[in-house]
Parts: C-alpha cells; structure tokens; sequence
C-alpha cells in the first residue's frame, strides 16, 4: 500500500470516528435568564426561568450576617471589589435562602445585574472547566454557588476549588464570585482533622492545606441555632405575611408543639410549619 493510500484509510477512519462523536451542546444565550445551573456532564448551562426564594425581609434572627453579604453581593454587583463567602453553621438557619434572596433583591433593584450559577457539591471539580467557560462573558457579572459543600476522606477535589479561589496563574475574573454553603466551618469533619493531626510527623503542617481552603473565602458568616424568640418571631412574619388568620396565643401554642417534634427550632422549622399550618386552614403559600 503506497504512502497516498494509507493516507485516504487514515482520513477515511478519522472521518468515521467524528461521526460517532456527539454533537457539541451549544453554548447557552448567558443573556436569557438570571440565573442557571451547571450541567458538568454536558458542560453547558441551563436556564433556570425563575428562581424559588423567601423575601430578604422574612429571614429573621440572621441580621447581621445578611448585612455583611448583601453590602459584599452589592459591591461586586456594582463592578467593586468584593469577597468570596463561605456560609456555614446550623441546618436550616437560612444560609441558601440568604444567598436566593439576596441574588433576587439586587435584581430587583436592578434587572439582570447579577446572574447566579448553581454548580452540584459531587461537580465541583468541573469548577475550573465552568470559569473557564464565563471568562471571556464580562458584560454579564456571575455568582457561582455551591450548596452544603463539603470534604470527606481521601477527597482531593478540594485542590480544585483552592486553586479557584486563589485565582490561579490567571488570576480569578473580576466578574465571577463564588458563595458556599456548609454545616462545616472547615469544610471537614472534625475526626479527619484530629486523625491528620494524630498520626503526622509535622501535626500542624499535615492539616494546613486541607483546613486553609476555610481561610481562601474573604467572608466567613456563621449561623446559629436560634432562639424560641427568635423562632416565634419567624412564625409571626409569615403568619402576618400569608395573612393566615390565627389567634397569636394559639399560634405560639402550635408552633413551639411543632418544634418540639421535630427536635429543633430554625428558619427551616418555622416555615414546614407554616406550610403545614396553610393547607389546614385551607389555604396555599409559596
């Protein structure tokens, strides 16, 4: 076989071979919507039309730490500098909702300034692949959140998100942001910090680089379990909010039984039972 006739086989292969291949997602219209999630397997993004929130106004007992977070999310918004934030603390205390609620008053305030990027807790490896995708979308400012992100043993993704954080050799885009939320403030489990420190030659350098993702977020906000106060307070803004019609007294009365049974007492808590408490009043809240 001479040289031009295994050069036609080669092309003929590598011909076959491109059809077999699927076809490339196309690159989603980032002006469509205001927020997205990432697709890593597709490595696209998908409009999220309308995005599930509870008005900043109704997140009480967490005043603060959403001072701190909408002050950050309105500088970057603005083209200012601002911080990557860890939220971690108590189940239920409203660090997911926070980040929601923020995103949709600002965009309230001003349409389609800030578009947020949901990237799944078992994708964040694809995270360098999702920047990568949106540098080069400066007339558009990103939030990439992560929700209950954490670490186990033997995971090393965590390199991945470091490396993001810190910007790399191209340094992290001045319009992208990345929130995350977690029940861990060091993003491990406090036995895999123990284990690392109890069975290293150097205790102290053994765990650094796993404990220093923490301390690569500009912003740390903890939330904490509240109090019955605040709780009730909770229930009384959605009662009066949804217009539910029910005596205060006996509110209290129902709303303290419901925590009871379910162990705790949180933002998550008081609104299970506002919705359980709508639908026997025959009414629907969203």
């Amino acid at each position: 076989m001479s040289n031009q006739d295994e050069i036609r086989v080669l092309q003929r292969i590598a011909a076959a071979v491109e059809r077999l291949l699927p076809e490339p997602e196309p690159m989603p219209d980032i002006k469509s919507a205001d927020a997205y999630v990432w697709d890593a397997d597709r490595k696209t993004l998908i409009a999220v039309p309308e995005v599930q929130h509870v008005d900043m106004q109704l997140l009480h007992g967490i005043d603060q730490v959403r001072d701190i977070l909408l002050a950050n999310t309105l500088q970057f918004s603005k083209g200012l500098s601002a911080n990557n934030a860890l939220l971690w603390g108590a189940r239920g205390m409203g660090k997911s909702s926070l980040v929601k609620a923020i995103h949709a008053h600002i965009n309230k305030q001003s349409p389609h300034s800030l578009v947020l990027v949901e990237i799944h807790r078992e994708d964040i490896h694809t995270l360098p692949q999702l920047i990568h995708m949106l540098r080069g979308w400066v007339i558009r400012r990103f939030i990439l959140f992560c929700d209950d992100l954490s670490f186990d043993q033997n995971d090393s993704t965590y390199k991945s998100l470091k490396t993001v954080l810190e910007g790399g050799l191209e340094g992290r885009p001045d319009h992208i942001l990345f929130y995350a939320t977690s029940n861990r403030r060091h993003l491990m489990p406090r036995d895999m910090i123990e284990n690392e420190r109890s069975t290293a030659i150097h205790p102290g350098e053994a765990v650094e680089e796993k404990t220093s993702l923490s301390d690569r977020f500009g912003l740390w906000l903890g939330f904490h379990g509240c109090s019955q106060d605040t709780y009730l307070e909770m229930v009384d803004s959605y009662t009066a909010r949804f217009k539910l019609g029910i005596a205060k007294e006996e509110l209290h009365r129902q709303a303290l039984e419901w925590s009871v049974t379910r162990g705790s007492r949180s933002g998550r808590v008081a609104w299970q039972f506002i919705q359980d408490l709508a639908g026997r009043l025959g009414k629907r809240v969203s």
